[in-house]
């Protein structure tokens, strides 16, 4: 497969996630991304160890191989005149750049927007903050973790203020950086279809801040048709019963009843059809009414058999159902390795991309970059090629 976007070359200014997961998705579509780091330190993510990879000069934290597959790396200080015209060199010869910086930081070594653009019209500048580029919160610094607090998402994470260890969690990963990522990703393969059109770029102002509320989702909409903020439910569904985890003999397993066929299959290989034809369960409305009731009743009949007696059980009947696993067991699963899902560039073991197109998956060769793994006689050659 020829990638989709070979010859669209990317001017990465961004640094830790949200930026980094971005151009790594466009560089394992096909572009040609330069990730231009501080000399001597490089991208913060290198040093967020451990565990590490590697020894000695060339070690470099799991943290940073997660977000940088594909690209090259260029030491470059554009807080030094030299650097910031070198940058702008490599910008006026570039179809994207990509950059988290604060509101109006750049803007200093003419690295901003309206700096670039002003005479390179056809340039898609990509820029990713906390809070947006206006607004009262505009000039705050932007964490993942302060964004899943302000967004909505810790309030439906975790268990409830009344059970054991219940309070507000975040979520495992950083999932308002990451959706970012992909948003503005997004929102660059859009800026250039129409550039094809139109022949002119765009200026794309991401925040993470819009980012989570808008990945709300249900709950958002829970919230704003019924008035009431949605309550933390730990690993229950708040619009689906019975949709959660149920303890098998030995251990436990996911249960997601999504419709009332599913619901008529479970209650007869559980033992018990006459539970459809209960006014309190034959509909999901009746099941979340009395959400209780019926999952202490499937509670009791799961605890008898083992996790994969009822896997087994459960898949026949067509009604979907998994373990949980540990992170270790999800990327050894059978069908991870069918997928190819993990893979090793260069001694380095990565997950790989989950975009697949024609039957070829759309992933990067070349592995996280060493820091300035171009050279910089390299990178002016690189610059000095038009952009398309």
């Amino acid at each position: 497969m020829k990638a989709p976007l070979a010859g669209i070359k990317v001017l990465d200014l961004s640094r830790v996630l949200a930026g980094p997961w971005c151009t790594q998705l466009l560089a394992d579509l096909g572009a040609d991304v330069i990730k231009i780091e501080r000399p001597g330190a490089g991208d913060d993510t290198r040093h967020w160890g451990p565990p590490w990879h590697g020894q000695g000069d060339r070690r470099v934290a799991a943290y940073f191989l997660s977000a940088n597959r594909g690209k090259r790396s260029a030491a470059i200080d554009f807080a030094q005149p030299q650097g910031a015209a070198l940058v702008r060199q490599l910008a006026a010869q570039c179809d994207v750049v990509v950059e988290n910086f604060r509101v109006g930081g750049l803007a200093k070594f003419g690295l901003d927007a309206t700096s670039l653009r002003g005479g390179h019209p056809r340039l898609i500048y990509a820029s990713i903050t906390g809070f947006g580029q206006d607004g009262p919160y505009a000039d705050r610094a932007g964490y993942d973790f302060i964004i899943q607090g302000m967004g909505g998402m810790m309030s439906v994470t975790g268990l409830p203020d009344d059970a054991p260890g219940g309070g507000p969690l975040r979520a495992g990963v950083a999932i308002a950086d990451l959706f970012t990522g992909m948003y503005t990703c997004t929102a660059i393969l859009a800026a250039l279809y129409r550039r094809e059109k139109s022949g002119e770029g765009a200026t794309i102002d991401m925040a993470l801040f819009d980012t989570q509320i808008a990945v709300m989702a249900n709950q958002a909409s829970n919230a704003l048709v019924s008035g009431k903020d949605p309550p933390r439910q730990g690993n229950t569904h708040p619009n689906i019963v019975p949709y959660q985890p149920f303890d098998a003999a030995d251990q436990p397993i996911i249960i997601a009843v999504g419709n009332d066929r599913q619901f008529a299959r479970l209650a007869d290989i559980c033992g018990h059809p006459e539970w459809t034809a209960d006014a309190r369960f034959a509909s999901n409305a009746a099941r979340v009414a009395n959400r209780n009731v019926i999952v202490a009743l499937v509670s009791e009949v799961i605890a008898q058999k083992s996790a994969a007696e009822w896997l087994d059980q459960l898949k026949r009947a067509g009604i979907p159902a998994g373990p949980i696993n540990r992170i270790g067991q999800a990327l050894t699963d059978v069908q991870a390795q069918h997928r190819a899902m993990v893979r090793t560039i260069a001694g380095m073991p990565l997950v790989g991309s989950p975009v697949r197109m024609d039957g070829v998956r759309a992933d990067a060769e070349l592995p996280p970059p060493r820091l300035a793994s171009i050279a910089t006689r390299s990178l002016r050659r690189w610059g000095s090629r038009r952009a398309t």
